[in-house]
């Protein structure tokens, strides 16, 4: 090589190493700058639900904490499946987070032959909202008066009863597939597209009964809209303290809880993910949510990334146990 090649090969080396210079701390900037434009936070149902009831909550305050605008959208259908796979599939830059629950995150993996993404492979956990009983709920001029009335009519008249939900691989479609099992009846499942229109029905009488969040069901139910038969956690609910547990109703060790949590697409930065936890996690851990979440009959969380991770792990092995139990199909 010639002198004045290696003097050219030199000015280049030192030209590069300028522009290095120059351009790294503008990436660093830029990665300090997250977030630079609104966060969408899907909601895989219909809006009035418990998940996008948490949603709205959470957005109101997450936005203004890390300076821009949370927009809540709602993805509904298959139970979850539908938002919870945009999200999957979407950029994992911190501009895209999703409230998953124990239907897209736990039942569903093995209540669906085939999912289109991997319910834990898929997503980087965040953190869980919380956590809260579902209840069962019968129109306000329902006959029944308590759940020994429903099982009896139930008994009498085998398949000629139907219970409503919020969709298929819901808690409150395994709520209602449980409580066949166990009280040996026969009742046919109404899965609607979200509570909304499902609570709807049960108050008009067109589906005589069902199962709902307390989230959704409790103002209801104090309106007198709705009859609370019995709550499906193993204790009764502070939002619904008169309310019989299903065990105390007769059915004995019945126990369902339902859960609410935030995911984003795996891959999303760690950093992006750790200050989206302290974030939310402050918001769920306030005084006024706090407050907010005892009205809603909702026991808040605010696990870490990893303490989510092996929740929704340990949730997903218990459900497919139920479910191959119950020999539990959809139709």
């Amino acid at each position: 090589m010639t002198l004045s090649a290696v003097r050219r090969s030199i000015c280049r080396l030192s030209a590069l190493a300028v522009a290095g210079a120059i351009f790294a701390p503008l990436v660093v900037h830029a990665q300090d700058t997250w977030p630079s434009k609104p966060i969408t936070y899907v909601v895989p149902f219909p809006a009035g639900g418990t998940t996008d009831t948490l949603a709205r909550l959470i957005a109101q305050k997450l936005g203004p904490a890390l300076g821009t605008t949370i927009v809540v959208e709602n993805r509904a259908g298959a139970g979850g499946n539908i938002g919870s796979d945009a999200v999957a599939k979407a950029a994992p830059d911190g501009y895209t987070i999703l409230g998953g629950t124990i239907s897209s995150h736990a039942i569903n993996a093995s209540l669906y032959p085939k999912l289109p993404y991997d319910p834990l492979k898929s997503f980087a956990p965040i953190t869980l909202i919380g956590t809260n009983a579902n209840v069962l709920v019968v129109a306000s001029s329902s006959p029944y008066q308590n759940l020994n009335d429903l099982i009896a009519a139930a008994r009498a008249k085998p398949g000629s009863l139907s219970f409503a939900s919020a969709g298929n691989g819901t808690s409150q479609h395994l709520s209602g597939e449980l409580f066949k099992s166990m009280a040996s009846i026969d009742i046919v499942h109404v899965p609607y597209r979200g509570s909304a229109p499902a609570i709807q029905d049960v108050m008009g009488g067109q589906v005589p009964f069902m199962f709902d969040t307390s989230v959704v069901a409790a103002p209801f139910i104090e309106g007198g809209k709705l009859r609370a038969l019995a709550v499906t956690s193993g204790k009764r609910a502070a939002v619904l303290p008169n309310v019989p547990t299903m065990a105390e109703g007769g059915i004995a060790n019945y126990d369902v809880v339902s859960w609410q949590a935030i995911f984003a697409p795996a891959g999303t930065p760690t950093a992006i993910v750790q200050r989206l936890h302290a974030e939310i996690a402050k918001i769920i851990k306030s005084a006024e949510m706090q407050e907010r979440f005892a009205k809603l009959g909702l026991d808040p969380s605010g696990m870490t990334p990893s303490e989510l991770a092996k929740f929704q792990a340990s949730e997903i092995s218990k459900w497919a146990a139920v479910i191959k139990a119950g020999n539990i199909k959809l139709e």
